[in-house]
């Protein structure tokens, strides 16, 4: 019994190995290659910390932990606006599984039906922490602001 509840904590524990040892340097190395395409990070400020002009997707400043589909202006996808609605937070679980399939994360995590705009990813799990990583460090809008009160 005690062998089934080790192993059970270390199934558990196991995601969070990721988080605590992300590399943001390899998530910066994989968003240029993976990421510029479609999205920047452009700060309040109009710097680009990252990426170049993409404009297919978002701009993924303070996306960490922000509601999804919060972009002001931006149009997204049905099925993005109603994780929207759903209120889907981009903390790191969320965004680990939405990184490889968008689609199938969305209609999952939402209960409707529809296609994501963005294409499957092909990044294994320990990248998709990586660029996680990555983009934390710009942290998220709610800091930001509370950051400048």
């Amino acid at each position: 019994m005690i062998r089934k509840l080790t192993f059970a904590a270390a199934l558990l524990t196991a995601p969070m190995a990721f988080a605590d040892e992300a590399d943001i340097e390899a998530g910066e190395n994989l968003f240029n290659r993976n990421c510029v395409s479609c999205h920047v990070v452009r700060d309040a400020d109009d710097n680009v910390l990252a990426g170049r002009n993409g404009r297919t997707g978002p701009n993924l400043y303070g996306a960490v932990n922000g509601v999804a589909g919060s972009v002001e202006g931006f149009r997204y996808s049905s099925l993005m606006q109603s994780a929207h609605d759903a209120g889907i937070v981009w903390n790191e679980e969320n965004f680990v599984a939405y990184l490889p399939n968008a689609t199938n994360f969305l209609t999952e995590a939402t209960g409707e039906r529809g296609r994501s705009t963005m294409t499957p990813q092909r990044v294994s799990e320990e990248d998709a922490h990586n660029i996680y990583a990555f983009l934390a460090q710009w942290g998220t809008e709610a800091e930001e602001e509370a950051a400048s009160e």
